[in-house]
């Protein structure tokens, strides 16, 4: 099992996931775990019809501030839906983590 905390940051479209990616892997010490993708379910209503999942790893401070700083890039461009930091992920947690839908066709 991995020690490290998970922070989970749901953005609108692919643009802002890397832009908010970047913005914290400069804030804290992390790494990124692959993204993940979700079509909402009301792609029509919304300007961005992507939901985009980015994964910052790292200790809980770094993943912290990480996440403050990637919330505050997404807010600035299309924005986010929600956020979560999980201090220590469970093994099945961690399993889940290497899922992305970017692998499918």
């Amino acid at each position: 099992m991995n020690s490290e905390a998970v922070g989970i940051l749901e953005v609108y479209g692919l643009v802002t996931a890397f832009i908010a990616a970047d913005a914290g892997c400069k804030a804290g010490n992390v790494w990124l775990e692959p993204f993940d993708k979700n079509k909402p379910k009301n792609p029509d209503e919304l300007e961005v019809p992507l939901l985009v999942t980015v994964k910052f790893r790292g200790s809980v401070s770094d993943v912290t501030a990480a996440m403050e700083a990637a919330m505050d890039k997404a807010e600035s461009m299309s924005g986010y839906v929600q956020h979560h930091i999980i201090p220590r992920p469970t093994g099945d947690a961690e399993k889940m983590l290497k899922i992305n839908a970017f692998d499918k066709r």
